[in-house]
Order: structure tokens, then sequence, then C-alpha cells
């Protein structure tokens, strides 16, 4: 299988670095400190089709695949992982959602603002008592007959973009006592009385994108912002998990590879006993080594978006990139952090932020550990 990205590939790739380099590095350790970037900067992204890479043209988006959508992952994340987890929570996990579940009134009412960036998406999976473990969704959703829709009521933890988002997409319980196969997908509007935004999360790394709490209190949604079937919204968050691995793969390769670059750089230019530190034979085993284990989870990662855009099984391979490239973006960004030394530990210079930002990788969207038990799972099942 050729992984090799085609010319146009490649032009998007160019288009988003550039952006990233402009746009986005200046103010990298701004936003950090700051925990936040300016909202227009989504309306910029909108502006490039980065808000909707793989939402269909004929809605308002560039009608891309997950190539294209790894390509704009993993440019982001080289300069700012935080940008980047932003744009991947909107594409594949509400945008992401809306495409495996949506009817097409759906789509049509949601898609086009999507696909600009004129609204932002986030989604509400995890709660305090339900992180790997779905079945302990408490959030409810009873279905009110007088009204024709449903009552929420819950609180959903971990939100990326939950702060500025438009619209998102909660899970919750329609049908107590099924486990996850009683969980439902709802469409909700900021601004729909009852629903509002908590506390926001004062995060280790990606500080610049939002992470909130979202409470739901007799939270009224109408019947038809029910996302796909009733009680079928677990299993088509799984489908928006193994796709959105890729996304985070991409990302950590991004992490990995931003850590590497600056890593080559600071190691020819710092001098230590009369000589460039890259010239010691322990700093180049370092550097050799983040370059192979970079370039490998890229192959891994890139592998899994062929397969899903070729429309051929890709869930093992999109765990198994994940769970490679999130352990090799931490890998990287902590030997780049050595090889600083001293300025490795403050925040004059990237790499501490690198490391900071690259651990949410082995977390988010399925830990490690999860992912090892859907390999496991899948290799047994073969």
């Amino acid at each position: 299988m050729d992984y090799r990205l085609t010319d146009e590939q490649s032009l998007i790739a160019e288009t988003v670095r550039e952006f990233a380099e402009t746009r986005v590095r200046p103010f990298v350790r701004e936003w950090d400190e700051a925990q936040s970037f300016p909202a227009e900067l989504f309306a910029e992204m909108g502006e490039l089709g980065l808000m909707g890479v793989m939402i269909p043209e004929e809605y308002g988006g560039v009608g891309l695949g997950p190539l294209e959508l790894s390509t704009v992952m993993e440019e982001l994340g080289r300069v700012d992982p935080s940008v980047a987890l932003a744009v991947a929570a909107h594409n594949g996990l509400c945008v992401g959602h809306i495409a495996v579940g949506a009817n097409e009134e759906q789509k049509q009412r949601y898609f086009p603002k999507l696909a600009t960036g004129e609204w932002v998406g986030c989604w509400g999976l995890t709660e305090p008592q339900a992180g790997s473990d779905a079945a302990g969704t408490q959030t409810r959703a009873e279905w009110n007959e007088e009204r024709n829709g449903w009552i929420l009521n819950g609180a959903k933890t971990f939100n990326t973009n939950g702060a500025r988002a438009h619209v998102a997409v909660v899970l919750a319980v329609t049908t107590p006592g099924l486990g996850t196969k009683g969980i439902s997908a709802f469409i909700v509007e900021a601004g729909t009385p009852g629903y509002r935004v908590g506390r926001k999360e004062d995060k280790l790394g990606m500080r610049a994108s939002d992470t909130v709490e979202l409470i739901l209190e007799d939270c009224f949604v109408p019947a038809e912002n029910l996302l796909g079937e009733r009680d079928l919204g677990f299993v088509d968050a799984l489908k928006v998990l193994d796709r959105g691995r890729i996304s985070i793969g991409a990302l950590s390769v991004g992490i990995a590879q931003g850590a590497l670059e600056a890593a080559l750089e600071y190691a020819q230019e710092r001098h230590q006993f009369g000589r460039p530190i890259a010239s010691f034979e322990a700093i180049r085993a370092k550097l050799a080594r983040m370059a192979a284990g970079t370039r490998t989870a890229r192959d891994m990662v890139y592998r899994a978006a062929r397969l899903r855009a070729d429309d051929k099984p890709f869930k093992l391979e999109a765990s198994m990139g994940k769970l490679f490239a999130s352990e090799v973006g931490m890998f990287v960004a902590e030997e780049a952090v050595q090889i600083f030394g001293g300025y490795g530990y403050v925040k004059d210079y990237p790499v501490e932020k690198f490391f900071r930002d690259a651990k949410l990788c082995t977390i988010g969207e399925g830990t490690s550990e999860v992912q090892r038990l859907v390999i496991s799972r899948q290799l047994l099942a073969s």
C-alpha cells in the first residue's frame, strides 16, 4: 500500500503548514498562558476549509477524506497541538457523529455552518463516573409526549470546545438497564434553556484548547434533534471513535515532528566542550531513535487513513496507529526536553509545551490501555 501523498494532498499540507507558521506559531506561548486562542481563528480556519475537511461540498464543505484530515492534524499539531485538538474535536467528533447518524434534514441544517467555522462543534460522551466505561453513563433523556421531545438531565466532562461550541452532540440514556445498548445521541444547540457551560478545566497541557463541563438541567431537545436511531447512539459513537483515533494519531505525529525539528535545530546550535552537541554520539543516537519513531508512527497512522479512504476495515490499524503514535509523541517530546537540558524545562523554548501536550494523546479518545484491549480483541477475533 502506497502511503505517499499525492500532489494535491501535498499542496494541502503546505497550505496548512504556512498558515500554522504565520498565523499560529507567533502566538503559541501567549495562547498557552492565557488558556485560550482567539475565536476568529476558527473562522480563518473555516475559510481555508479546515473546519469542514470531510463535509461534502453540497453542504458547504470541501469534501476531502481521512488522508487530507490527517495532514491537517499533523501540520497543526507540529506547531500548536492545542489548535489541532480543537479542530480534531470539531471535525472528528461533532461533525463525525453527525455524518454517521444524521438524516438529510439534520445535515442541511448543521453542516453548512459547521463547515465554515461560523459554528463550532463539541461532543459530550465522558462523565465523572463514565470514562472508559460508557455503560456507566448517568445522563438521562426522558420522552415528553406533550412537548414532542426529550428532557435531558446530567453532566458531561472533558468537553473540548465546550465553552465555544454552538452545537454539541450529547450521549444520554434513553432505555435504562440496557447499558451501552440503551444510549442515544442528541444534537443540542447552545442557548437551549437548561444547557449551560460549567467548570473550565485547568489542564497540564493543550491549555489553549478549552475543556469544560457541560450541564443539562431539564434541557428540552425536540424530537427532530435525536441523532440516529434511539438506543443506538453508543453504537454510532464507537464508529466515531474509530475514525477519531486516526486524527489523534496524526496529531501525535505532528507533536513528534515538531519536537524532533526543534531538537535537531538546537543540537546543531548548542555548543559544549567547544563543539555542537549534535556531534556527540549520545545525542545522535537520541535523534536517530526520535526520527525513526516519528516516521514509523506516520506510516501506521496514514495506513489506517488510507484503509478508511478505500472503504476497507480499519479499526485495528486505527487503534494501533493511535497507540503507537501517541506513545511515540510522548517519547520524542521527552527526549527533546533532555537534549535541550535545562533550557528544555523552561517556557522560552517549545519542547516543554510539546512534552505537556503529548500526554493527552495517550488518554483522549481511548487510553493506551483501551487501545491494547481493542487491538487484542481484533487479533483474537481474526
